[in-house]
């Protein structure tokens, strides 16, 4: 694996810079999609939102400054680009993005990837109904395992704010499993 601060000279060079993306593709892709899909729900629009995403990182690496790490700052872009989505989406059905997404988990049960899994069916329908920031939180703390600093610098959050919304996402989870 290349190291970061050579793939991120490397993205901004033009003679290496498509080599570079295509590195940057194949190590992030995995990572950025789930997220992205944890939020969107619909494998379809994952890939939509993840190809927007590198669209974004490509346009925009100039501006990269290396105060985070890549990742980090991707992943952010990443979160931007799956919220905006909703809320286009949401718009276009003259919901709001909470209703659309309480929609979308309603249908989770005909998606492949959580076919015959009631309990993560389950838990993914818990989660859609959280609000956003709580949402963002306990995907990011629970299924990508990341340190509540690291959270912090992607959602410019203090960390006591993200352990407040991390433990009000999970009673209100606790909450939704028992009376399912």
């Amino acid at each position: 694996m290349i190291a970061e601060e050579t793939l991120v000279k490397e993205l901004k060079q033009r003679d290496t810079q498509a080599k570079a993306f295509e590195v940057l593709i194949s190590t992030y892709k995995e990572r950025l999609y789930w997220h992205i899909r944890r939020i969107v729900l619909d494998h379809d629009d994952a890939d939509d939102v993840l190809q927007n995403t590198f669209i974004k990182v490509y346009r925009n690496i100039e501006k990269f400054k290396g105060d985070s790490k890549l990742y980090s700052w991707m992943y952010r872009i990443a979160t931007n680009e799956a919220l905006t989505f909703l809320k286009t989406k949401s718009r276009k059905l003259g919901v709001s993005s909470d209703e659309f997404i309480e929609r979308k988990a309603n249908t989770l049960e005909a998606d492949v990837y959580f076919e015959g899994d009631a309990i993560q069916l389950l838990l993914q329908q818990a989660i859609a109904r959280l609000p956003e920031k709580q949402k963002l939180v306990f995907n990011m703390k629970y299924f990508e395992e990341l340190k509540y600093d690291e959270i912090s610098e992607i959602l410019d959050t203090s960390v006591g704010a993200l352990k407040a919304s991390y433990h009000l996402a999970v009673k209100k989870i606790e909450s939704f499993l028992e009376n399912n």
